[in-house]
């Protein structure tokens, strides 16, 4: 297998969305054209009440799927179809917006004092964007946990690792998403899609992410000048993006372990307009949602 290089490392920057939420943005508006197909990564990490309760009230969404996974904490949430639950440790939601949803997420007081998740946003494609709305709301039971060579854990969302294939299956973009534990000491490899977009994100822990152990070798984002030591051990809070030449991935840890969430999908090269919480293709859609939503007729009926 030939490993895919680093192409940049971004860190995470503090951020407040929803009603007032506290959380680190990872990636972002601006660098969609290099993540496409994903649009966004928040990590919500914290564990002040204050900076978690407020949530994130009622609020439409259109053309996105949206990808919410949950390491401590409780998370409920409702819809304008009339979806109603909870997420909480090791719980993934997986909702597609397509046409429209209105929904909201609301944290609960944390019975650890922690709120730790995640939420993505994966980009549908023009074909799919007024696709019906659906859920997926994955219990962690149902997530497998694959133990490979070396001590490696695998939690597969979606995508196969050893012939074991995650519960999150028939979406457009094809992802791929993972919770990966490398113990000290180890070289992890895994084969990617050719022509994915593929990222790390680093939970906890430290690891080199490619085989150059070259700081200068790629471009890093939100680390200051004053910062002179400039790493190659990729720590938490950390997003590598690879570049899309290679067979997959190779992880080493030394005297530390490392966890990460490895998260691909297929690349859809088309235009993205991006207002607030709907991501269509032109100015015109979101011209015409934020009408239909104005106006009350949002929501499409199946």
């Amino acid at each position: 297998m030939m490993p895919r290089k680093i192409k940049k490392i971004l860190k995470s920057r503090p951020t407040i969305e929803g009603a007032g939420v506290h959380l680190k943005r990872a990636f972002g508006y601006s660098q969609v054209p290099e993540f496409d197909p994903f649009l966004m990564l928040d990590d919500f990490h914290t564990g002040n009440p204050d900076e978690y309760l407020a949530g994130f009230p009622w609020h439409p969404h259109r053309g996105i799927e949206t990808i919410t996974y949950v390491l401590e904490g409780l998370v409920e949430h409702g819809d304008s179809m009339g979806n109603s639950g909870a997420i909480g440790v090791g719980d993934v939601q997986w909702m597609t917006a397509g046409s429209g949803v209105i929904h909201q997420e609301m944290p609960k007081l944390s019975p650890t004092g922690i709120m730790w998740g995640f939420q993505f946003w994966a980009n549908l494609p023009a074909r799919h964007k007024m696709m019906a709305p659906r859920y997926r709301d994955i219990k962690a039971a149902e997530i497998p946990e694959v133990a490979l060579d070396g001590g490696v854990s695998v939690k597969v969302v979606a995508g196969r690792v050893a012939g074991v294939e995650g519960p999150v299956r028939d979406i457009v973009i094809e992802p791929e998403m993972l919770d990966i534990a490398v113990p000290a000491g180890t070289v992890f490899t895994h084969a990617l899609p050719p022509g994915h977009t593929a990222f790390a994100y680093v939970l906890s822990g430290e690891g080199y992410f490619d085989e150059r152990r070259d700081a200068f070798a790629y471009e890093m984002v939100g680390q200051g000048w004053s910062d002179v030591e400039r790493r190659c051990l990729c720590q938490a809070e950390t997003v590598v993006l690879f570049e899309h030449d290679g067979d997959g991935i190779q992880v080493t840890t030394l005297a530390a372990p490392v966890r990460f969430l490895l998260v691909s999908g297929m690349p859809l090269k088309e235009p993205v307009a991006w207002y607030g919480p709907i991501v269509m293709n032109t100015q015109e859609e979101l011209r015409t949602a934020f009408e239909e939503f104005n106006n009350g007729t949002f929501i499409k009926k199946a």
